[in-house]
């Protein structure tokens, strides 16, 4: 299966690379998700601080490729602006 709706010679440099972005951003949050299933599941400690430092590299890792998407989509910025880091509703 395809990364693309369109036909990839049809995409510039800059969709392109925004592509890739996304679809790390999306196989980033997937990671975080399977740590944190593993983290839950295990009983041993030891296993449990090493699957928790690795979903917290995942969460760098997400939250890096966010503020490249920030920087390189138009729209991304207000709406991180609006959302992120308030205590008001989240749906509003």
């Amino acid at each position: 299966m395809s990364d693309y709706n369109e036909p990839v010679e049809k995409l510039d440099e800059k969709t392109l690379a925004q592509t890739r972005a996304l679809n790390s951003l999306k196989e980033e949050i997937e990671a975080v998700n399977w740590y944190n299933q593993r983290i839950d599941a295990t009983k041993d400690e030891g296993l449990n601080k090493i699957l928790t430092h690795n979903m917290k590299e995942e969460m760098e890792h997400a939250s890096m490729t966010i503020e490249w998407l920030r920087r390189n989509i138009d729209g991304w910025e207000k709406q991180l602006k609006d959302y992120l880091f308030t205590e008001d509703e989240i749906a509003h």
